[in-house]
């Protein structure tokens, strides 16, 4: 028997399930995350040139380093994460009411923390209830399919909203300074997040997308870098928080070569034709780089660690994200996984923000750096969210709901 869906129904204004742009999670949180990741990176570069006061009691660093992690990329991560578990699990994800009262969380977060000169007890409220409806939906399909293979990403996401409701409290009782290393273990979280998605998608994406008959696999070196890139992170907490005599320099530099290795297994010389797969393994490299010269840095490196920190940031977590964002919102619409010729110069825009951001305040003034690294970051994502506007809130080519 061939099975039948029923008609989508027109979209209505009171009925947020029948509207294509809730219909599942990619949609809106691809679209603010982009969006924001424009408005919040011009306010930053407003701030920086003094153009735009700072009101916030909160130092305007962190309150950028907290919008970039666990505004932008959380958001991103939860959006990619209820959309491949549908896929994972057949079982339909969050969409409707609950997906708007989701997005609605967030973005109440965003706006609180900007306008609020006091903005700690609402913006923990807001965002711990954004994390806990976020990982509690996500739970219930895993273990409802009892898909066990992904039951690490429960774990994951709830280790990254501790990190993110101990980041609010450390800036309520003012403790910048553990602030800004608990935004770096953010980061690492990220990067081992990264890590394991890769190590799935990549090689499909590149077999998709180039036609190959099979998947270039590398089992041992996934188990390598999983547990490599856990005791690097595990290594870096210790040594800041119990100030453990293991440097964690040398952690993240095994874990950066992995990945490199990685890379090497996946490479084919097709991907610089296909601007979805070269965007991808440029940013998977980027973060292998970063790595190795942000664990440097702990052996007397002349890189900065927070210039290498940017490396990966920008180049690994925002090409990537780009990238990622990019192909799955043309997939899941039932599109042709072919970029827009524009999307390309928005890929270069955000190379180009990450190589400045991380190495000119080698040779440049470094305040000069950040600005035109972040004019560049605003273009790029200016670029996708004029592309992808229409195609998140259209339904899909196929007629099918999603």
């Amino acid at each position: 028997m061939l099975p039948i869906e029923e008609p989508l129904p027109k979209p209505i204004l009171l009925k947020p399930s029948t509207w294509p742009f809730l219909m599942l999670g990619f949609r809106p949180l691809f679209w603010l995350s982009a969006t924001w990741a424009v408005i919040s990176m011009l306010i930053w570069a407003g701030v920086l040139s003094g153009i735009l006061p700072w009101q916030s009691q909160v130092p305007a660093t962190l309150w950028h380093a907290h919008e970039m992690l666990f505004g932008f990329a959380s958001a991103v991560a939860i959006g990619f994460l209820f959309t491949a578990s549908k896929n994972w699990t057949g079982i339909p994800t969050i969409n409707g009411v609950q997906l708007l009262l989701l997005c609605s969380l967030w973005l109440a977060a965003r706006l609180i923390f900007v306008l609020s000169d006091s903005p700690y007890i609402w913006l923990a409220i807001c965002q711990g209830l954004f994390w806990l409806l976020s990982i509690t939906h996500l739970a219930n399909t895993l273990v409802q399919a009892k898909s066990k293979n992904n039951y690490q990403f429960i774990v994951i996401l709830s280790l990254m909203a501790s990190v993110n409701l101990t980041f609010i409290w450390l800036i309520a009782t003012h403790n910048y300074l553990f602030v800004l290393t608990l935004s770096h273990i953010g980061v690492l979280g990220f990067t081992f997040l990264i890590s394991i998605i890769a190590g799935r998608v990549l090689p499909f994406f590149i077999a998709r997308g180039l036609n190959l008959q099979s998947q270039t696999t590398t089992p041992l070196l996934n188990i390598a870098l999983f547990w490599s890139a856990l005791l690097g992170l595990i290594g870096f907490f210790a040594h800041h928080v119990f100030n453990s005599p293991i440097n964690p320099g040398y952690l993240l530099i095994v874990t950066g070569l992995l990945h490199i290795a990685r890379s090497v297994f996946w490479f084919k010389f097709a991907i610089w034709q296909v601007p979805l797969l070269w965007s991808l393994y440029i940013a998977y490299c980027l973060m292998a780089i970063g790595l190795i010269g942000f664990g440097g840095a702990y052996l007397n490196f002349a890189w900065q660690a927070k210039d290498a920190l940017h490396l990966i940031t920008i180049g690994a977590m925002g090409l990537m994200i780009l990238s990622i964002m990019s192909r799955v919102s043309l997939g899941h619409t039932a599109r042709p996984l072919k970029a827009h010729p524009l999307l390309s110069v928005a890929f270069a825009l955000c190379f180009l923000s990450a190589l400045i951001r991380s190495l000119f305040p080698l040779f440049i003034n470094s305040h000069d750096a950040w600005l035109a690294s972040a004019i560049l970051w605003s273009g790029a994502f200016t670029i996708f969210v004029a592309i992808y506007t229409p195609i998140l809130m259209k339904h899909r080519l196929d007629g099918r709901r999603g």
